[in-house]
């Protein structure tokens, strides 16, 4: 017998963000004995603060900076998963960061698609947590990553992300998958039947978030 589940929301944070339900039907992911489904795709502190993803992924377009990875760590209220480069900044770099990253507290490290494979071997050697590499398309040589010591995938390919789930678990069944949703609770569900293990969800903008209550105080 399936049981309710009793909610308290208050009265000032009622209106939090809430990633997609249909995420709850994904496995998950066990990190250090925490189940991890949901993970919010943002660096936005106040999305983080009000948001009620298990995780979050933190990874930005620029050079990964510790001073970042701090101010997320204070506020996120759940397991954070750090970007530490792979592109422009790599080697003993993204090596000295992602260390950092570890004592910080972060739950793993996110490497960008040009890492080499040298660079997930020193990340290994030197952390614990756990070595996350990102895979955009079917180009990516998933055997050679795993081998290298990357101990999961994190697969974002846009509209061919379902496919592309598909298509790499069937020639790697164990390995742990991070996948995005996409924009609907029927892609997000495409992306969990094709093998998912959990779910990065991104969710709207403080700016279209800030719009809507601004189109309610004008006509109250």
């Amino acid at each position: 017998m399936v049981k309710s589940i009793p909610e308290y929301e208050g009265h000032l944070r009622k209106n939090m963000i809430k990633v997609p339900k249909c995420i709850n039907n994904v496995g998950g992911i066990s990190i250090y004995a925490k189940v991890i489904k949901s993970i919010v795709f943002t660096t936005d502190i106040s999305i983080i603060k009000n948001c009620n993803a298990d995780a979050v992924i933190a990874v930005y377009p620029f050079t990964p900076q510790p001073a970042i990875t701090q101010a997320i760590m204070m506020v996120a209220g759940g397991p954070v998963f750090c970007g530490v480069g792979g592109g422009i900044t790599t080697g003993k770099r993204t090596v000295n960061i992602a260390l950092h990253a570890e004592f910080q507290g972060a739950f793993g490290v996110v490497v960008n698609v040009p890492t080499p494979n040298r660079t997930i071997e020193l990340l290994k050697k030197t952390i614990d947590i756990p070595v996350i590499i990102t895979v955009a398309s079917e180009k990516d040589n998933i055997a050679e990553r795993l081998s290298a010591g990357a101990d999961i995938l994190n697969i974002s390919g846009g509209a061919e992300t379902a496919a592309l789930v598909e298509k790499i678990r069937e020639s790697h069944p164990d390995v742990p998958i991070i996948a995005t949703g996409g924009p609907t609770e029927d892609t997000i569900m495409a992306t969990i039947n094709a093998g998912a293990n959990a779910i990065s969800w991104t969710p709207p903008t403080t700016a279209e978030i800030l719009k809507e209550y601004m189109i309610k105080y004008r006509t109250e």
